[in-house]
């Protein structure tokens, strides 16, 4: 095991008010509300679906609520369910769980090649020392107390492709020491004794069962865990702190760090994990770039010297151990076929990217924090001639602004001269090796192939992404690739509608091209429903064309009218079963958030459904009964409201009583890792 510094997952202050009296009232207290049975039917981790699916939590977390008029100042993980259920479900548990299993993947699993013999640290030696020196930079950076940081982190470069998160030893849960703790107990405030575990403060036990690991490299799991870390970088990375009280203060300048008094990140503790995820970033692009990138015959070909390039469905690794940790030894495609499942799952983040370390001398509307943290310390600057406009005069370099236009521009060029069908306007699954397009659509991939395009169009027309890319807004630059990107989401969202989309709002699972017909299958399921009122409202905030806010209602109201099901309180496929994967959950959950920020009724208006208070109630149903009830599986400690507590009849493994186990009691010999279950089936009790 390297022994080197982790991070403790710390309790951060965040609190939120009530909606509204009318909304509030639609708030019921748990115990009032009969919940669905879930079934766990599989628990490995599939990086894809997983960070999908956590992505749309993070969205559909603080970012939601404080949208619909939440003060993030009262919301307390301590007090559960308070001021109301929907509050805490969005502004408290979505939320955190999505940052939770992203450092279960990232510094415990072990489920991939470590950074230590990733590129960037073998651009600085390939050493121990060299890796545990450039922590402590980034630790600098931020004004991070590196004594706070906890021991025997595993950073890993990228993840396999899929794995149990079962832990394959007995997790350290050795009492440390004890902590005096405001915490909510039956309605009142009490200070009790909270139990610190030792694996909070030391990594070493969390490690996966590797007899599980599927070493394969595929390029939707090293998108799903690369878009985790960009969106929180950007949430961590997005302003500065005054050092010595740690206050957050907006950057008025890309230079604010230079001076004592301020630092980089909006905290000391966020800061230093928004430094270290965007490492592991820079880390994946690299090796994207440099060792994945295929032309049909060699992995490892340059962009520019290939006519044709994309990222193969599966790579396999044969691993190595270097420093007694794991290494890439070789590599092998295994699939060497183009899926347009891995090409949009790396273009939304690489879009998130290249807007968060942007340099180009025409973007001056920059975050002045990102500018900081990309100005040379504590990461490379990019070169000025790849800032500028003229793209024929761009030089070789690794920093990260110039590698992800790289990689981003090699994913479009894919996706436009591959997978584009022009004839029909879609997006087709797959491109054979020899660059044959196949026939067959699959409606989840082409509705979130809209909001990957919606993204990359921001991205490069310098507007607001991230948090903000649900916002509308001018295009500042009207680049070319804009322009081409806008053409094919109008395409692939006509596409949609006209052939996808039956009369009564009710979205098809998939579609075949042949001769000059579209053949829409009679499979109508949730992944598709709700991934296309996702998709359909990204296509309505990127043109404002009216026709795809309808049709985004449209589709909403389906679901709402022939897959919902009271008993369950949640929804089912057309065929009357509920079997869930986290892509479901992905699409539920940027639908609800879709319907709620932009789909809603106005005033006068009456649609069955779409009334805030009922999507209020949708969500808190199904967040509870569905996410709660089972497939999370389990619960770290602390952000979101869980503690080791002593002395008060909660100490048995579930302090807060939300049903979702501490780690280390959540099942198995062992327990598990607080991720979310592969698949699962919704059953009435």
């Amino acid at each position: 095991m390297l022994k080197s510094h982790a991070f403790f997952h710390g309790t951060r202050t965040r609190l939120s008010c009530a909606l509204s009296a009318a909304i509030f009232s639609l708030s019921l207290p748990i115990a009032l509300q009969a919940q669905p049975q879930v079934e766990v039917l599989d628990e490995t981790l599939d990086p894809a679906a997983n960070f999908l699916a956590y992505t749309e939590f993070e969205l559909s977390g603080e970012p939601l609520v404080e949208a619909l008029g939440l003060d993030l100042d009262v919301l307390d993980p301590d007090a559960r369910n308070q001021p109301t259920v929907f509050d805490y479900a969005a502004g408290i548990e979505s939320y955190e769980y999505s940052e939770e299993a992203m450092y279960a993947l990232n510094y415990q699993s072990q489920m991939g090649p470590h950074m230590v013999n990733g590129p960037l640290n073998q651009q600085r030696g390939g050493t121990l020392n060299a890796l545990n020196e450039r922590i402590q930079v980034l630790g600098q950076a931020v004004g991070r107390d590196m004594s706070e940081v906890p021991k025997n982190l595993y950073l890993i470069s990228l993840p396999y492709a899929s794995g149990s998160p079962r832990f394959q030893s007995e997790v350290n849960a050795t009492s440390i020491g004890l902590h005096r703790l405001e915490y909510k107990v039956n309605g009142d405030y009490l200070f009790v004794q909270e139990n610190i575990p030792a694996y909070i403060r030391d990594y070493k036990t969390l490690a996966w069962d590797a007899n599980s690991f599927d070493r394969t490299l595929v390029p939707a799991a090293i998108g799903g865990i690369l878009l985790k870390e960009v969106m929180w970088s950007q949430d961590f990375l997005g302003g500065m702190h005054v050092t010595e009280s740690d206050e957050e203060v907006e950057a008025e300048s890309a230079t604010m760090d230079h001076s004592d008094t301020y630092s980089l990140g909006v905290s000391a503790f966020d800061g230093f994990n928004g430094m270290v995820l965007t490492e592991q970033a820079i880390d994946k692009l690299l090796i994207l770039r440099d060792q994945l990138l295929f032309d049909g015959k060699t992995l490892g070909v340059a962009s520019k010297d290939a006519k044709r390039v994309w990222f193969p469905h599966r790579v396999r690794v044969d691993e190595k151990q270097t420093y007694g940790v794991n290494a890439i030894a070789k590599l092998t495609v295994e699939d060497g076929r183009s899926h347009l499942r891995d090409q949009w799952q790396l273009l939304w983040p690489m879009a998130e990217f290249y807007a968060m370390t942007d340099q180009r001398e025409a973007n001056t509307n920059q975050n002045p924090a990102f500018m900081a943290v990309f100005d040379g310390a504590p990461f490379e600057a990019a070169p000025v001639n790849n800032t500028d406009a003229d793209t024929s005069n761009d030089v070789a370099s690794n920093d990260a602004f110039t590698v992800v236009s790289e990689v981003s521009e090699a994913v479009f060029r894919n996706l436009q001269q591959g997978h584009f069908n022009s004839t029909f306007g879609t997006f087709v699954d797959e491109v054979s090796v020899q660059g044959k397009a196949g026939q067959s659509v699959t409606s989840f991939d082409a509705a979130y192939s809209l909001v990957a395009l919606s993204i990359y169009q921001r991205a490069l027309d310098a507007m607001p992404v991230g948090y903000a890319s649900g916002e509308p807004g001018e295009s500042r630059l009207h680049t070319e690739q804009g322009k081409a990107a806008l053409a094919m989401l109008r395409a692939q969202a006509d596409f949609l509608i006209e052939h996808l989309m039956d009369a009564q709002g009710l979205v098809s699972e998939s579609a075949n091209l042949s001769g000059k017909t579209v053949t829409a299958s009679k499979v109508k399921n949730l992944d598709a429903q709700f991934a296309a009122v996702r998709g359909l409202t990204a296509a309505f905030g990127a043109t404002n064309d009216a026709k795809y806010f309808k049709a985004a209602r449209k589709a909403y109201m389906a679901a709402e009218q022939h897959m919902y099901s009271p008993s369950l309180k949640t929804w089912m496929d057309q065929d009357g079963v509920a079997e869930y994967t986290p892509n479901t959950l992905a699409a539920i959950s940027g639908a609800l958030r879709s319907a709620m920020l932009s789909l809603k009724n106005q005033e006068g208006e009456t649609l069955a459904g779409l009334d805030l208070q009922t999507l209020v109630a949708r969500y808190q149903d199904w967040f509870v009964g569905v996410v709660n009830g089972g497939m999370q599986l389990s619960e770290w400690l602390a952000d979101s409201g869980e503690h080791v507590l002593l002395g008060v009849g909660l100490e048995k493994g579930d302090a807060d009583q939300d049903g979702i186990k501490q780690v280390n009691y959540a099942g198995g010999k062992y327990g598990i890792a607080p991720v979310l279950a592969n698949k699962a089936r919704i059953h009435s009790k």
